[in-house]
């Protein structure tokens, strides 16, 4: 199908005609208002006011090939090379996982609870969303991020560099007890982590666009223990979570009173507690030492 004409309005019907068995309408409408940000400039005001009018043939050729590249599964944010959290512009490609709505749940939780402590570690930080919202609103606080994936950290620095922001990074798997003691070097008031917490037999209720696309390292969890990242983080926080420290994950609701039952036998801490997000699922964990 091509574009009827170079108007606005009808652009958007060539989205959603191109774009209806992928996504939702309301999706279309959001994914489009994204790419029409970044390649024109256009606010949400913009869209509205300017829907007649006509886009040059460059601007206009642009989003269609933005919207070819849609029609094979590649997520929007992948296209477009950056993906917004916490009102901050990140960058973002296949070695880090897209930000979700649900993790600035736990940045606002975090930034609530502990407006003024000293040190935080965020753990598998990927594209450094959660380490750099924080930093931007503690800046006092001294910020630490680590991943196994050096291409990850890659690009949480260069998304610190973009965001104006001073994390210190480490490379290290947090899975090998020895190396994560000795790399990460410092004690924390504040671990979080939402670590790889997908079942391998979850795969199937997954989007397309997801699989095909995002970092298994970040998504699935291999093996037949399904919050072994949990348990070796409840681990680490003997050694590496200062006394009266807090503890936060982001969970899989099926797995999250596991993790909670975990975190309680480990003895470490004097109140565990599960939260939910604001659509109802169990999503994350609160424990102070």
């Amino acid at each position: 199908m091509r574009v009827a004409s170079n108007s606005l309005a009808h652009l958007r019907d060539f989205y959603h005609s191109e774009l209806y068995s992928i996504y939702e309408s309301s999706e279309i409408d959001a994914i489009l208002n994204l790419a029409l940000e970044h390649y024109l400039g256009f606010s949400k005001t913009d869209i509205v006011n300017r829907r007649n009018e006509n886009l040059n043939q460059s601007d206009l050729l642009k989003l269609y090939f933005c919207c070819k590249e849609l029609k094979k599964n590649i997520p929007i944010q992948y296209i477009l090379k950056e993906a917004w959290f916490y009102n901050l512009k990140f960058s973002v490609n296949p070695y880090v996982l897209i930000p979700r709505p649900e993790t600035e749940e736990l940045v606002d939780l975090i930034l609530k609870e502990n407006a003024a402590t000293r040190s935080l570690l965020d753990i598998g930080t990927g594209s450094g969303c959660i380490p750099i919202a924080i930093k931007k609103k503690l800046k006092n606080s001294f910020v630490s991020a680590c991943d196994i994936s050096a291409d990850a950290l890659n690009v949480a620095r260069k998304n610190a560099d973009l965001n104006k922001t001073e994390i210190h990074f480490v490379e290290v798997d947090i899975l090998n007890e020895k190396e994560s003691t000795k790399k990460i070097e410092t004690t924390f008031d504040v671990i979080i982590s939402n670590p790889p917490y997908i079942k391998a037999d979850e795969k199937t209720s997954l989007s397309e666009h997801v699989i095909n696309n995002e970092p298994h390292l970040a998504l699935f969890v291999n093996g037949q223990d399904d919050i072994i990242f949990y348990k070796k983080i409840v681990d680490l926080c003997g050694e590496k979570l200062n006394a009266k420290g807090k503890l936060y994950f982001e969970l899989n609701p099926i797995t999250a009173q596991n993790v909670a039952d975990y975190a309680n036998s480990s003895k470490q801490f004097s109140k565990v507690e599960l939260i939910k997000d604001m659509s109802g699922k169990t999503r994350f964990l609160r424990a102070l030492k």
